[in-house]
C-alpha cells in the first residue's frame, strides 16, 4: 500500500517552514520512486566515486565539511531524508507531528538497528543531540541545537526540550519558534548514535557504527588520505536501500586525476569536473556529462582579526576588494558557463532568493569605485603586505584563485596571490583553530533546502560555520525574527533584509553560485545528482560485465 509522500514545494524550491507549518503529521517512509535502469544489473557491484579526506573523525555533530559529510550521509539515516529534487521523505521517523511552531512530536519506526545490532530508539537521538550540544564537547555543529530549550553556549547544559515519551517516541520543545526546524531533521547533526559511541567517542569516530544503507567494510576500511570502502548494510530497512553492493570513495589528490580515471573507466561517478576540462567534458562524456543547478554558494573570508581588516578600515577594504573582482569575466573564462556571479549570499534554487537586494552593487566589478574605497582606507592606515587567498590544492581551485587575485592586484595596484595548502583537511584545520593568517576560500553546500540554512550557520553570532567570527546584533535580530515568522513569504522578506546587512559588512566576499558539473562512466546507470550536488549513491546501478 502506498503512503502519502512528504513533498514541500517541488524541485529544490522549498519554502522555509512549509513542512513545519502544515499543522499535521507526516506519515510516509517511502522515498519518491526512482527510475530503474536495465535489468542487466549487478546488485553486488561496488561503485567507485570521488571524495576527500574528512577533516575530523566521523562524528556526526563534529563534521561540517563535504568530505566527511558525504560519508556520514551514506552510513547513517536520520529522521527524514531528502530526495534528488529536494522532496522530504521519512527515514527513521514513522511520524513527525508539528503541534505548533515550538513543539514537535517524533515517532520512530520500530525494529530498526545499528550495524552492531543495537536497536534505534528515542534515547539514541536524545543522547546524541545532548552530546552535540554540550559546550565542553566543542562540536562544530552545536549551533544546530541552539533552538532547543536548555541549550547554552557558555556552560554544559542539558537539552531540557527533549523528552522521551516511550521507547520510540520523543518530543522537541524549542526555546523560540523556528518555522523550519522539522525540515532540518535530515541533516547529519541530528543523526542518532549507538550507546557504544559514548564509551570512547574519538575511537568511534575512526570506525563509526551507523544505521544507514551502507557501513564500513570491516577493520581498515578507512585508509587516511587514500579512501574509504563501504558495503551495504544487510539490516538496513528503509527507503534508500542500495541498488549496488557498496561504495569505494577515493580521496584524490587532484580533480584532474579523478577526471582522468573517469575517462579511463577507473572511476564510476565524478561530482567535480576540473576546470581544465570545462571546455571538453561534454564532448568527452556525451550524455553522461552533468551540468545542473545546485544549492552551492562560493565565497572567500577575510577574518576581522587580520591586520588592516578591522573596524572602518576593514569595512572599506572588503568593499574595495569585492568591487575589484571581475566575476563575470572569471565565470566566463575559467568556469565556462558552470558558475553564475553571485548577487546575494544564498542560491537561486532556494525559495526566497532574489537579485534585487539593496547594496548588491558592492558585488559588481567597478574599478573606479574600488580604487576610491581603497584610498579611503589608506587614509586610516596605509596598506602594507600582500593580500592572499588560501585554498586547498586538491580541490581544483588554483585557476579561479589566481584569476581573482590577479583581478584584485591589477585593479588596486597591490601584491595579491593564492596561498595553496596540500589538502582540504589541512586548510580546514587552520581555519577551524583560527591560526590561518590570510583570507581563505569558503562556501556552502546546503544542509537542507531552506533559505535560513545559508545564513544562520555561517553568519549568526557563535554559529559553528562562522569561520570569520562575524557578529552583528542587527543581523542576528532579523535572522531571529525570520525563523520565528510563521508566514514563509514574510520570513523570506526578513532574510532578505538580513542579507542587506551582510552586504554592508561583507563577513565573506560572495563570488558565484555553482552548478554541479560532473559525469559518470559507461557501465553505470540511474545516476542522479541531488539538489545539493551530491550523487544519490543508493540508486546507482552497475551493469554486469559481459
Amino acid at each position: 500500500m502506498k503512503h502519502k509522500k512528504i513533498t514541500l514545494t517541488g524541485v529544490a524550491l522549498l519554502a522555509a517552514g512549509a513542512l513545519a507549518l502544515t499543522g499535521c503529521s507526516t506519515s510516509s517512509n517511502e522515498k519518491p520512486d526512482a527510475e530503474k535502469g536495465s535489468s542487466n544489473v549487478d546488485a553486488s557491484a561496488i561503485i567507485k566515486v570521488n571524495g576527500s579526506e574528512p577533516q575530523n573523525p566521523l562524528i556526526p555533530t563534529n563534521t561540517n565539511e563535504t568530505g566527511g559529510g558525504k560519508i556520514l550521509d551514506a552510513i547513517f539515516a536520520g529522521l527524514i531524508g531528502y530526495a534528488a529534487d529536494g522532496a522530504v521523505f521519512n527515514e527513521v521517523a514513522e511520524d513527525i507531528k508539528v503541534d505548533d511552531p515550538q513543539n514537535i512530536t517524533v515517532k520512530l519506526r520500530k525494529g530498526l538497528k545499528f550495524t552492531n545490532g543495537e536497536e534505534v530508539t528515542a534515547d539514541n537521538f536524545i543522547k546524541a543531540w545532548n552530546y552535540g550540544a554540550l559546550a565542553s564537547n566543542e562540536q562544530l555543529s552545536s549551533y544546530f541545537f541552539e533552538d532547543i530549550e536548555g541549550f547554552s553556549y557558555e556552560e554544559d547544559s542539558e537539552l531540557t526540550g527533549l523528552k522521551q515519551v516511550d521507547e520510540h517516541t520523543f518530543t522537541i520543545k524549542l526555546n523560540k519558534p523556528a518555522s523550519d526546524f522539522a525540515q532540518r531533521l535530515g541533516y547529519s547533526a541530528y543523526y542518532p548514535l549507538p550507546d557504544v559511541a559514548f564509551e570512547d567517542m574519538e575511537a568511534f569516530g575512526q570506525n563509526p557504527i551507523g544505521n544507514g544503507p551502507y557501513m564500513l567494510d570491516g577493520e581498515g576500511a578507512w585508509q587516511h588520505d587514500v579512501g574509504i570502502n563501504l558495503v551495504t548494510n544487510p539490516d538496513y530497512d528503509g527507503p534508500s536501500k542500495p541498488a549496488n553492493g557498496g561504495l569505494n570513495i577515493v580521496f584524490y589528490a587532484s580533480q584532474d586525476s579523478a577526471y582522468a580515471d573517469l575517462l579511463g573507466d577507473q572511476l564510476d561517478v565524478l561530482d567535480a569536473v576540473p576546470d581544465s576540462a570545462f571546455g571538453s567534458y561534454e564532448a568527452d562524456l556525451g550524455d553522461r556529462a552533468v551540468n545542473q543547478p545546485a544549492a552551492i554558494f562560493q565565497s572567500f573570508t577575510i577574518p576581522e582579526r587580520l591586520e588592516h581588516f578591522s573596524g572602518e578600515e576593514g569595512n572599506l577594504r572588503r568593499q574595495a576588494i569585492s568591487m575589484a573582482i571581475n566575476r563575470k569575466e572569471i565565470t566566463d573564462v575559467i568556469f565556462q558557463g558552470t558558475r553564475t556571479p553571485a548577487s546575494d549570499f544564498t542560491s537561486p534554487v532556494i525559495d526566497g532568493w532574489t537579485d534585487e537586494l539593496k547594496g548588491a552593487e558592492v558585488l559588481d566589478y567597478n574599478e573606479k569605485k574600488a580604487k576610491e574605497l581603497w584610498a579611503e582606507a589608506d587614509k586610516i592606515s596605509p596598506w602594507s603586505g600582500t593580500f592572499q587567498i588560501a585554498y586547498n590544492a586538491d580541490g581544483g581551485h588554483q585557476a579561479w584563485v589566481d584569476a581573482t587575485t590577479n583581478s584584485i592586484k591589477n585593479t588596486l595596484g597591490i601584491d595579491a596571490s593564492g596561498a595553496p595548502y596540500p589538502t582540504f583537511a589541512e586548510l580546514r584545520g587552520k581555519v577551524t583553530d583560527r591560526t590561518i593568517e590570510t583570507a581563505f576560500r569558503t562556501g556552502w553546500q546546503a544542509d537542507y533546502p531552506g533559505l535560513y540554512n545559508f545564513l544562520g550557520p555561517l553568519y549568526a553570532t557563535n554559529a559553528g560555520s562562522n569561520d570569520g567570527d562575524y557578529s552583528s546584533k542587527e543581523f542576528d535580530k532579523l535572522l531571529s525574527d525570520g525563523i520565528s515568522e510563521t508566514d514563509p513569504a514574510a520570513a523570506n522578506k526578513l532574510y532578505q533584509e538580513a542579507q542587506e546587512v551582510l552586504l554592508k559588512d561583507l563577513p565573506v566576499v560572495p563570488l558565484w553560485y555553482s552548478n554541479v558539473v560532473g559525469g559518470y562512466g559507461k557501465t553505470v546507470e540511474n545516476v542522479k545528482f541531488g539538489w545539493n550536488s551530491v550523487p544519490i549513491f543508493s540508486e546507482i546501478e552497475k551493469t554486469k560485465a559481459e
